[in-house]
């Protein structure tokens, strides 16, 4: 289970740095500028950067769902069985998302949205099931 912590927040780190790296790579000026100055006033994202922030904001909404799950199993010494089938479908689907948004198609992001909550689910189902 500490594996799949470790590997959801650096999935999660790097997600922090996708809006700004799309706004470097869209050859706007304008995005360039502000990237590289005091931040004062913020551009209007780009499609690319505004799907990045969304899908950061996104995971900020998911840690603290996975994160307390995931050590309270560690805690408790349940990280196999579902708990931990749950972890891996909720990092996977996290990683899918993040492209299945980049993609604009809506489908293939709700797609992996579902399939993560799924695994938080199982997550929970698991220590619910576990004996204690």
């Amino acid at each position: 289970m500490i594996g799949w912590i470790l590997a959801v927040l650096a999935l999660f780190f790097v997600q922090t740095l996708l809006p700004n790296v799309a706004r470097a790579i869209s050859g706007e000026p304008a995005q360039r500028a502000w990237l590289k100055g005091n931040r004062d006033e913020e551009p209007p994202h780009t499609v690319m950067s505004g799907r990045m922030q969304r899908a950061l904001v996104n995971m900020f909404e998911a840690l603290p769902v996975f994160l307390p799950l995931a050590v309270l199993a560690v805690a408790l010494e349940r990280t196999g069985g579902w708990v931990g089938i749950g972890a891996a479908m909720f990092f996977f689907a996290r990683l899918a998302y993040v492209p299945a948004y980049a993609s604009g198609i809506v489908p293939l992001r709700s797609l992996a949205w579902a399939v993560g909550h799924a695994g938080l689910g199982m997550m929970v189902a698991g220590l619910l099931a576990a004996p204690g």
